[in-house]
């Protein structure tokens, strides 16, 4: 675990497809298994995980840039059902 806070959880791949490679997921999904179901109730949880995301992201010293990638669905490429 690299971070973690009430609401997030993120913490490194097991199997990385870059140099740094961390999720950032949340504690409690609330129907939340996919970007495709999110909802009006999902908005104030979709952002903090971005902020974790950033907020990780500056811990592990990406700050000239990064990417962040949500893979949503089997078309998506989506492996795991957590956001």
């Amino acid at each position: 675990i690299i971070y973690e806070d009430d609401e997030a959880l993120a913490f490194r791949d097991i199997s990385p497809q870059a140099p740094v490679h961390f999720l950032v997921i949340p504690k409690h999904r609330n129907g939340l298994t996919r970007l495709c179901k999110a909802t009006e109730a999902n908005k104030a949880q979709l952002g903090h995980l971005l902020f974790v995301a950033q907020k990780v992201a500056m811990q592990e010293g990406l700050e000239p840039g990064y990417r962040v990638c949500i893979n949503d669905g089997p078309e998506g490429c989506q492996s795991v059902y957590h956001l």
